[in-house]
């Protein structure tokens, strides 16, 4: 009996130690898989975190917008010629040729420019231009094919600008290159490196008259390409422009000529502005070989300086421009047959102001010389090709008028427009011209749209 008892106690005691023996290692395995489920878990947690921190998109720039525009201006008049040039001086005028009395309404300029941010590096420029000529035959019985009229004598468009624009090549400097505005005059790039305050801006009323040197012929556009740039990239306040062109502008005759062909024009343009910004001063020169040397007449260039300052307060603006240009070998004097060189001279005095709300008032003073080396007792023929030169004709030329702008960009104009032509010539001299004058009653309008 106590045999049995002893075996049946240690049957008991190994079954009892076999069941605490794999309830231990049950637990010991539970944990283990929580252990790892929780390790598991984590991993996975952190693999998507990572995952997602991986995959994250950058934030958006938010601090530059793409410039994608359509825009354009328009300006013209109806004009009453009240007098007219007996001998119709004046070549670079718009009214050359138009008879006394006539009077029309007329689109002298018309604007239609396309701007395109390619990227936040590059912009391209387009600007279609028409530009109409005022005179279209004396008494309508001819026409005249010029000032952007067709053969059929109807206004066109023509190609003014086309051109890429890299900004910041470096750090205050764009690239620009194709067709586009010289630093003549007429250059305005806001938003840019490029000046944005050059004499036709700050004068303001394009719309009226061109300033003194375009109107006598100055390049403002041209075919080429330019460094603008800053050296105050921050404030902007001071600033350059150099540009070579082929010095034909839009027309690719002169780029194409056998002759001219080979040679380029050098702009050149130094910008500041002083006193809180209120003094603006602007130094341009530039320079062009125009012609080879001939058994005639050595070869032919000419070079401009210009300066430009205006002074603004709030009740009134004010600006003078004056150049010089020589012409070499410009003209052959017809008494010695020998080539001379010529020296013109031009001034041009402005002020601008308000006179009540929505009303300002304008007015404009030019003397130009065309020729100061000019001998009174004898004649000369022109050799250069710029423009409509012409070494014989001093002029003196008048614009005052009143602006009534009764809404952002839209202007209606009444104005007077007025040149006194005068000969260099004795009046004994052979070919002299007795003083007279051209004079214009308008009413001007002008507005802009998608600026």
């Amino acid at each position: 009996m106590e045999r049995k008892f002893t075996k049946l106690t240690g049957s008991i005691l190994i079954l009892v130690l076999l069941l605490v023996g794999f309830n231990a290692k049950a637990q010991t395995n539970f944990a283990s898989n929580e252990k790892l489920k929780k390790e598991t878990k984590k991993d996975s947690s952190a693999a998507a975190l990572t995952e997602t921190k991986a995959t994250a998109k950058p934030a958006e720039d938010t601090t530059w917008k793409p410039q994608r525009r359509i825009w354009g201006y328009t300006f013209g008049d109806f004009y009453y010629n009240a007098h007219a040039d007996a001998t119709n001086r004046g070549s670079e005028s718009m009214y050359n040729g138009v008879p006394t009395y006539r009077n029309a309404f007329q689109f002298r300029r018309l604007y239609l420019g396309y701007d395109y941010d390619i990227t936040k590096k590059f912009k391209a420029e387009v600007l279609l231009a028409s530009e109409p000529n005022a005179n279209t035959g004396v008494n309508g019985a001819t026409s005249i094919q010029n000032g952007d009229n067709l053969v059929d004598g109807k206004m066109s468009f023509w190609i003014k600008n086309f051109n890429i624009r890299v900004r910041d090549l470096w750090t205050g400097t764009d690239f620009v290159i194709g067709e586009m505005g010289t630093p003549g005059f007429a250059l305005n790039e806001p938003g840019t490196n490029g000046p944005n305050s050059l004499s036709e801006t700050t004068w303001a009323y394009r719309s009226i008259e061109k300033t003194i040197t375009d109107f006598h012929k100055n390049n403002s556009y041209d075919v080429g390409a330019a460094l603008q740039g800053t050296f105050d990239p921050k404030t902007k306040n001071f600033g350059y422009v150099l540009m070579v062109g082929n010095n034909s502008q839009a027309s690719l005759l002169s780029a194409g000529n056998a002759a001219t062909g080979f040679y380029k024009i050098v702009y050149g343009d130094l910008w500041g502005k002083f006193l809180n910004q209120k003094l603006y001063v602007d130094i341009y020169a530039d320079y062009a070989k125009t012609a080879p040397a001939t058994a005639a007449i050595p070869g032919q260039e000419h070079n401009m300086y210009k300066i430009f300052a205006s002074y603004s307060t709030k009740p009134i603006t004010f600006g003078v421009e004056a150049y010089t240009q020589k012409f070499a070998s410009g003209v052959t004097n017809s008494t010695t047959k020998a080539p001379e060189d010529a020296t013109a001279q031009a001034l041009s005095i402005w002020v601008r102001g308000p006179v009540a709300k929505s009303l300002n008032y304008f007015a404009r003073f030019d003397t130009y010389n065309p020729n100061t080396d000019f001998n009174a007792a004898d004649s000369y023929t022109t050799n250069t090709n710029y423009g409509a030169y012409n070494p014989t004709v001093k002029e003196k030329f008048y614009t005052a008028g009143l602006d009534y702008n009764p809404t952002k960009n839209v202007h209606f104009m009444p104005n007077i427009w007025l040149i006194d032509y005068s000969d260099n010539r004795a009046s004994t001299t052979t070919g002299y011209v007795p003083n007279d004058h051209n004079l214009v009653y308008r009413f001007t309008f002008y507005y802009t749209f998608g600026k």
